[in-house]
This record gives C-alpha cells, sequence and structure tokens, in this order.
C-alpha cells in the first residue's frame, strides 16, 4: 500500500496559503486581527507604520487590522514582524 502524505493536518494544503488565514490578538492598543505574509506571496512595496521604512517585496511581514472593522481594507496595515512585536513598546510613526 502506498504511503499518504499528511502535511495538511485536516484541511488543503493551498487554502491556508491561498486566503492567507488571521488569528486574533489583544494588546493595550485593543483587538487586532493578525495575518503572516510570507515572503512568497509578497509582491508589493509596503510602508510599515511602525518604522516608517518600506517593506520590500519577498520580505515576511504581517497584516494587522482591527478586529471590530474586519471587513474594512482601509484599515489594514502591513508591518515588518519586529515592528508589530514592538508596537506597545513604541507608537507608530508619521509619514513625512
Amino acid at each position: 500500500m502506498p504511503r499518504r502524505n499528511r502535511h495538511d493536518r485536516g484541511r488543503p494544503s493551498n487554502v491556508g496559503a491561498a486566503m492567507g488565514w488571521a488569528r486574533a490578538e489583544s494588546g493595550a492598543d485593543g483587538e487586532w486581527l493578525v495575518r503572516a505574509v510570507p515572503g512568497s506571496q509578497a509582491t508589493k512595496v509596503y510602508r510599515c507604520p511602525g518604522c516608517d521604512h518600506e517593506i520590500q517585496p519577498g520580505v515576511p511581514h504581517v497584516v494587522a487590522w482591527p478586529a471590530d472593522e474586519t471587513g474594512s481594507v482601509e484599515d489594514r496595515r502591513h508591518w515588518h514582524r519586529a515592528c508589530w512585536q514592538a508596537r506597545e513598546r513604541r507608537r507608530p510613526t508619521r509619514r513625512r
């Protein structure tokens, strides 16, 4: 009998990558939905609100938006992972 690959863990392997599962996070700044973006899916340049530097294509990062406005694309922000984790120690910068 041939071996079965079990890497899917109960869901099709392409669903998580295509849809980008969001997880809920809470902090002093409120409730957030956060989605990890792998470098292979990062195809555009974004500006991180934490450090005001660009996130280049191919760089893994996170997308975060307020949990109470889950459908609002305008409220989504792309952050470097380290900047997102440090957001409570430093506030987002204003764009110059």
